[in-house]
């Protein structure tokens, strides 16, 4: 079985009940493969990053495999408006969706979920993921979110977490990394030295335990955009990053990617 998202936004859980910690969200026309169904819930994993977790299963549509199959090949294209109105050719309906919402089937300003068609607007980018050279437009793509709130599990401008954020920018850039921190540090090149990174390479930072636990995306300069209670820049150097409001170090560098 498979399914697809036709809400602007959707809680992904760690377990099947409501109370359970969000792990990550789905975006409008994100799709994903369905592992279990339950009564209420049903465990997913999403397409884009092969991401498991639970969803409320009244909150997406269900799809035929072919359909599925199509959306992995097809070309994609992505909301990249900050917040964008789309509206349901049926009912009428206006609802908001967020930059990195997927645009399943678009041509002509519509795009299609199962047997429903939207009229959609605002500006939007076709990427594709197969291509070799990378978009230069990484920081422009990551100053969009500059001031969203910090949320665990969170990968829209109104509540983003680290990995969501580094995700989110690469994803508008042509580039799939994984759904966590620790995951992200396992694709690239490693750098040696800080004073080799450039705009764009990601920067990883540990716990006491050695854990990587953050991530950010390196600007010139000597700073660093990442989200630590929001999507904020700082300084970073061989320590890490350097809270310009605290005045002291927030994070203990481990390790810099050039992931292209």
């Amino acid at each position: 079985m498979y399914g697809i998202c036709d809400l602007s936004i959707v809680s992904c859980r760690k377990e099947p009940t409501d109370k359970s910690e969000m792990v990550t969200q789905l975006l409008f026309g994100e799709h994903f493969s369905i592992l279990e169904l339950q009564e209420k819930w049903i465990r997913i994993k999403i397409a884009f990053d092969n991401y498991e977790c639970w969803i409320d299963k009244k909150q997406c549509v269900f799809i035929e495999q072919h359909t599925f199959d199509i959306l992995n090949i097809t070309k994609n294209y992505y909301c990249t408006d900050l917040v964008q109105i789309i509206k349901d050719d049926k009912t009428k309906l206006l609802f908001p969706i967020v930059i990195a919402s997927a645009l399943p089937n678009f041509y002509n300003n519509e795009c299609v979920i199962g047997n429903k068609s939207y009229t959609y607007e605002g500006t939007s980018a076709g990427v594709d993921f197969s291509a070799l050279n990378w978009q230069t437009g990484v920081l422009e793509t990551a100053l969009m979110y500059l001031n969203a709130p910090y949320l665990w599990g969170g990968k829209s401008p109104f509540g983003i977490d680290c990995s969501g954020f580094t995700q989110m920018v690469y994803k508008l850039n042509g580039v799939k990394l994984p759904r966590d921190a620790y995951q992200q540090a396992e694709q690239g090149e490693i750098l040696s030295f800080v004073e080799e990174a450039e705009t764009g390479d990601l920067a990883f930072f540990d716990n006491e335990e050695g854990e990587i636990v953050h991530v950010g995306i390196v600007m010139d300069d000597n700073k660093i955009i990442h989200a630590s209670g929001k999507v904020r820049i700082d300084g970073l150097d061989h320590q890490g990053i350097f809270n310009y409001d605290k005045k002291e170090y927030s994070h203990r560098l481990r390790l810099l990617k050039r992931i292209i």
